[in-house]
């Protein structure tokens, strides 16, 4: 089913607070370094699609950076396979030390939910990069290879934890 505006699940802005029942969860957070050069690097690698296209995702998004309302086509070669996953993007964190955003799935995608991407520069000096997801198949070879699907989830992940390395 197509929520109104194209997305495919009726949870939107979920990523923001506690993830909702009936999908998979995603909740992972790494140190990237301490300072204002670094949270403000980050953030704007975040917000310029850098964290996904250094993690190895193809970006094609009809803005520059993300912003709500943007839309953005992910593309990931794994072997002799394309994955194409369009989005949008549903909601953007500005604040003075909390940077980040979200996107929803659009038709197409091969998974239904939510994707928040995003740093904070914490009272201790770290600089922390958080992404929290909750998805589940939206389609009949997705749930197929459901065990594949989401091993490649987490992979991709652990890809965009580390994209942020020097």
């Amino acid at each position: 089913m197509t929520r109104p505006g194209g997305l495919t699940y009726p949870e939107v802005g979920a990523t923001a607070g506690p993830l909702p029942t009936g999908y998979d969860h995603t909740v992972r957070s790494r140190i990237i370094g301490t300072g204002d050069r670094t949270f403000r690097r980050a953030a704007e690698s975040i917000a310029g699609w850098q964290l996904h296209r250094r993690a190895g995702v193809a970006v094609t998004a009809d803005s520059p950076v993300a912003t709500r309302g943007a839309h953005v086509s992910l593309r990931l070669r794994w072997g002799p396979f394309v994955i194409t996953a369009p989005c949008r993007v549903v909601y953007v964190v500005d604040e003075p030390r909390r940077r980040g955003f979200a996107y929803g799935t659009l038709h197409g995608h091969p998974e239904r939910g939510e994707e928040y991407f995003g740093v904070e520069w914490c009272g201790d000096d770290t600089v922390v990069l958080t992404i929290r997801a909750f998805s589940r198949p939206a389609t009949w070879w997705s749930r197929a290879g459901a065990p594949v699907a989401r091993a490649v989830q987490r992979r991709i992940t652990d890809r965009y934890l580390r994209s942020l390395d020097e």
